[in-house]
């Protein structure tokens, strides 16, 4: 079963985002997965001329399912911001080659989840992380198929898992509501 972050593990790899001053493009791919819910290879081939700041949406001419537009936040749109533009790449999340994009992000993904003691989770994960937190947060799975550009929502379903402590918490709310209509109060 996917791994999804809790809030701690996401800080740990926003902490440890904030130490690898030398991978700064690996740093900005991982901050852009977390926040937007892509799938890894829409974020190494993201091109400047897919982001609309205006609208804050990336328009995406190829992905899994095809050409698709994705909604992304403010934090999104932040990081974006803060990536360096260079005249001769059209990618935003740049590779080592001129021209080309950043093509491996496993490697420093490792050395990121090692430092932040999440030694299980793969970078997939922190799509389901993304879908989980939108279901916690009251999204539907239409709303969060939308956001992650699925066609199915049973594809969104087996995405959006909702984390084991709000399962917990809405159990004991429901009950606790049934006994006290049981009890007549």
């Amino acid at each position: 079963m996917p791994t999804t972050l809790k809030v701690d593990e996401i800080m740990r790899v926003g902490a440890t985002l904030n130490e690898v001053e030398d991978m700064p493009e690996a740093a900005w791919a991982i901050r852009l997965l977390i926040l937007t819910g892509c799938r890894l290879r829409e974020i190494q081939t993201l091109q400047w001329s897919h982001v609309f700041f205006d609208r804050s949406e990336l328009r995406l001419p190829d992905s899994k399912t095809g050409a698709k537009i994705v909604q992304i936040g403010q934090a999104a749109m932040n990081v974006i911001k803060s990536i360096p533009r260079l005249e001769d790449n059209p990618y935003v999340i740049t590779g080592r080659k001129k021209g080309g994009y950043l093509t491996d992000l496993e490697k420093p993904w490792r050395r990121i989840r090692k430092a932040a003691g999440l030694d299980d989770v793969r970078i997939h994960d922190l799509r389901h992380s993304f879908a989980s937190d939108a279901l916690e947060m009251g999204a539907d799975l239409t709303m969060i198929g939308r956001m992650l550009g699925h066609s199915d929502i049973k594809t969104t379903a087996r995405y959006a898992h909702l984390k084991r402590e709000n399962v917990r918490l809405s159990t004991n709310l429901v009950s606790e509501k049934i006994s006290a209509a049981l009890l007549g109060l």
